[in-house]
């Protein structure tokens, strides 16, 4: 089944370990999520996880009666959400497993999904985009960024995929609205 590519876990870790060095001297997190517009009571999808640094960030924003949602295709990563959440007592986040580029997320719960950090390394643009298209609420929204690619290409696979509507550019991140189509 075609796919995020999974990383071996050794790749992983050094990754989470270069992120915790950089999450230290740089701690922006939170001011780039204050940027993304969630709010208390909302479904928030974070698609590609990894360890949790935004997912975390995202519970606290969604509040007690919110949800989410932290999916990756790593088991490593998704055992690492749930130390957070037991280690911060957190109730509200549900870890997904994806097989491929399915979440196992209902159709169109989502109010916002979160993909930071990923679009350059998804191999098939318009299937991962269709499944966000899948889970996310009509009157919901996409955020996700360049990554390790240029905004050009970013812009390029998201309007050759047909099912998102660039709605904001900001210089961290897209803000792509879901058009109205069936997907099946």
């Amino acid at each position: 089944m075609p796919g995020l590519e999974r990383m071996p876990d050794v790749a992983f870790r050094l990754m989470v370990f270069v992120m915790a060095v950089r999450d230290f001297v740089y701690p922006f997190i939170d001011k780039q999520v204050a940027t993304f517009g969630i709010r208390k009571d909302m479904t928030v999808v974070d698609y590609g996880c990894g360890p949790g640094r935004y997912t975390t960030r995202f519970s606290e924003l969604v509040g007690p009666n919110g949800k989410v949602y932290a999916v990756d295709v790593q088991k490593l990563a998704i055992e690492m959400v749930k130390r957070r959440m037991a280690e911060q007592g957190l109730r509200n986040i549900v870890p997904m497993l994806a097989q491929g580029y399915k979440t196992g997320i209902p159709d169109h719960v989502a109010d916002v999904v979160c993909a930071i950090d990923i679009f350059f390394g998804v191999g098939e643009p318009t299937t991962f985009l269709k499944e966000i298209h899948r889970i996310t609420r009509p009157d919901g929204f996409l955020i996700i960024d360049d990554g390790h690619q240029s905004r050009q290409e970013t812009l390029r696979k998201i309007e050759a995929a047909g099912y998102w509507r660039i709605a904001e550019e900001t210089h961290d991140h897209l803000k792509c609205l879901p058009l109205n189509q069936n997907i099946a």
